[in-house]
């Protein structure tokens, strides 16, 4: 009835339609609930539009391939799972977790898309393009705006220190204009005056 590359996309699609489960530690910007990988995923593509002109190397910057990475860049915790930035612990095995994930479900796919969607998450986890930097700064910077509008909850969970938020949102630094890691940077130092972060 429907041809063997058709059948083996819908396969793929159905198995992606698990990030809607996939719970973060980030919650929603009202406070209410965790968000799912799948709504991360959509609210990093909107950010990457929407924030474009405040990327240090438009000119350099694919922004639909941004916005494709977006869509990427987490679906392999369908398998791999959601892992705490700040725990250490967790981390240790998240690159071999995540890549079995990768081979598991982007080998759904008909060949060549499957290299595709791995090669964009691959260049999305090494940020070493223009592309993939912008992307990693505005993966860092969701959660921690979600996280300032909710009162601090992911790092009061994980007992975080300053240290740790500033090395986490580097790209930030590296990939956007000075008025948005100045921002972040502001976002910290409440942490620090509040006292939640140490």
């Amino acid at each position: 009835m429907v041809s063997e590359r058709f059948e083996k996309q819908l396969r793929f699609l159905v198995e992606a339609d698990k990030m809607k489960n996939v719970q973060r530690q980030t919650l929603i910007a009202d406070g209410s609930r965790q968000e799912t990988d799948a709504e991360h995923s959509w609210h990093f593509a909107l950010m990457a539009m929407t924030l474009f002109d405040h990327a240090r190397e438009k000119d350099k910057i694919d922004l639909d391939r941004v916005i494709r990475m977006a869509l990427v860049h987490d679906l392999v915790e369908v398998y791999a799972g959601d892992t705490f930035c700040y725990d250490e612990a967790a981390n240790l095995d998240k690159a071999d977790r995540e890549r079995a994930a990768a081979d598991r479900l982007f080998g759904l796919l008909p060949e060549e898309q499957g290299r595709e969607y791995r090669a964009l998450w691959e260049e999305f986890d090494e940020k070493s393009t223009p592309d993939a930097a912008y992307a990693a700064a505005i993966d860092r910077l969701q959660p921690l705006i979600n996280n300032h509008l909710t009162g601090s909850h992911t790092w009061k969970k994980g007992s975080v220190k300053a240290e740790q938020v500033k090395k986490r949102i580097e790209p930030v630094r590296e990939a956007m204009d000075d008025e948005v890691y100045t921002f972040s940077n502001w976002i910290i130092g409440e942490g620090i005056r509040q006292g939640i972060l140490k």
